[in-house]
C-alpha cells in the first residue's frame, strides 16, 4: 500500500487539500506532530470539503513514534535528493511511505541523514526552493500509483456514468 506522511505540517489548507487527495486516491495519510494548526480548523475543513470524514489518517507524537508502527519502504521527497521521483521504483512487495517536509524547512536534518539513501527530487529550475506541498504530494504520489497499476482506483467515471462525456459532446 501507498502511504503519504507529512512530518510537521504548518498550513492547513495544504493538509486539506491532501486530505482530500488521500481520500480520493484511497491511500493512507500519516501526520507527525507538530501539527501547525488543528483539526478543527476551518482553512483545513474548507480545503478538504466532505472528504474529510472518508480521510483514513494517523497522528503521531514524533517521527520516532511513526517509524515504530510503520514498517516498509521510505521515499523521502526533498530538494537534496540525488535520484528524481521518476526514477524511484515504487512497485515493492512492502508497504511504501511517501515522506515530505514541512512547508518552511522541510524535513529534519536527522531524517534525511537517516534515509539519504532513499531521498528523491523533483527536477525545478536552479533557482526555485520548492513547489507548493499538495502539489507536490498529488506529483508522487500519482507516479507511485501510476507504477503500480491504479490498484483500487476506478479508470472510469462511476459517478455521472463512464458515457456521460457522450452524453454532453452531442
Amino acid at each position: 500500500m501507498i502511504n503519504i506522511v507529512l512530518f510537521a505540517p504548518e498550513i492547513p489548507n495544504n493538509t486539506g487539500n491532501i486530505m482530500r487527495t488521500a481520500m480520493a486516491s484511497n491511500t493512507r495519510l500519516h501526520l507527525v506532530k507538530p501539527l501547525g494548526f488543528e483539526l478543527s480548523d476551518k482553512q483545513l475543513k474548507r480545503s478538504g470539503l466532505d472528504y474529510l470524514k472518508d480521510t483514513n489518517y494517523t497522528i503521531y507524537d514524533s517521527f520516532t513514534d511513526f517509524e515504530a508502527k510503520n514498517p516498509g519502504k521510505y521515499f523521502l521527497i526533498s530538494r537534496y535528493g540525488k535520484a528524481t521521483y521518476s526514477d524511484a521504483n515504487f512497485a515493492c512487495e512492502e508497504d511504501v511511505y511517501l515522506i515530505f517536509g514541512n512547508e518552511s524547512s522541510g524535513l529534519s536534518k536527522e531524517i534525511l541523514k537517516k534515509y539519504k539513501d532513499s531521498a528523491l527530487r523533483i527536477p525545478m529550475v536552479e533557482n526555485a526552493r520548492s513547489l507548493n506541498l499538495a502539489n507536490t504530494v498529488a506529483l508522487v504520489l500519482y507516479e507511485s500509483l501510476r507504477q503500480t497499476g491504479f490498484k483500487n482506483l476506478s479508470l472510469k467515471e462511476a459517478i455521472k456514468g463512464e458515457d456521460f462525456i457522450d452524453q454532453v459532446t452531442k
